[in-house]
């Protein structure tokens, strides 16, 4: 069986409507808009080991980037994207670039072959030194939907955003599950980190009130299929 047959037949995305665009939200943390072709992660924090070892001398096991490649690599497949918009902090510092091994960096190349691959600048990698392909952008506009890595202040209509690792948790019977989510109220939309490093916080956090003044649904990536929960129905830390 092909790889695509086979996550075709094991992943359930979500359909959902974004500021009147279509969009899918991938089981992976991906966001596939099919109308512009574009396939949108955020937060890889590519060589977050690495960078733990340069700076602390903390030793973690150094094979985050390659695992989080992979799951690229598979969302790629699911979806065949004309382009691919890394939503800032694909790097976890300005020098992630110079440590990614050989065979790391050969797998970029080959991910960002015959596409159109956008960089967006984030908190964590807005120094990075063009070099590993693609294209550098502050933000990105596609139709009614404006791509970025830091939420905006205040209401931002069609917004797609980063940067705050949105997890969520439901607790029921005894028992609490916690997952990384995509965050919408149907206007605006924040994505959950995709690096295989990378942690979360919780979206009945105060920094998600802003944002989202009116409520919002959270869709918890579970074990097979997308999970919507609303606001009202999730925990606090």
């Amino acid at each position: 069986m092909a790889l695509g047959q086979r996550l075709e037949k094991t992943v359930k995305p979500a359909a959902v409507t974004l500021a009147g665009e279509a969009a899918v939200l991938d089981l992976s943390g991906a966001l596939w808009l099919p109308a512009h072709g574009t396939l949108v992660v955020s937060d890889l924090h590519l060589e977050k080991g690495s960078s733990f070892a340069v700076r602390s001398g903390q030793f973690l096991p150094p094979y985050d980037t390659r695992e989080t490649l992979a799951n690229l690599h598979e969302a790629i497949v699911r979806h065949d994207p004309a382009r691919v918009v890394a939503l800032g902090d694909s790097f976890h510092d300005a020098r992630g670039p110079e440590r990614m091994e050989p065979g790391d960096r050969a797998m970029v190349a080959a991910l960002q072959a015959g596409r159109d691959w956008v960089w967006i600048s984030g908190n964590h990698d807005a120094a990075v030194s063009e070099g590993v392909g693609g294209r550098y952008a502050e933000a990105l506009t596609l139709g009614a939907l404006t791509l970025r890595h830091e939420p905006a202040a205040g209401p931002a209509p069609g917004e797609v955003a980063g940067h705050l690792h949105p997890c969520g948790k439901v607790a029921m019977r005894g028992r609490a599950v916690r997952r990384r989510c995509f965050v919408s109220d149907g206007t605006r939309l924040v994505m959950p980190a995709f690096g295989a490093f990378t942690g979360g916080l919780n979206v009945r956090d105060r920094a998600f009130d802003p944002l989202f003044a009116d409520g919002f649904t959270a869709h918890l990536l579970g074990d097979g299929r997308v999970f919507a929960i609303g606001r009202n129905q999730l925990a606090r830390d």
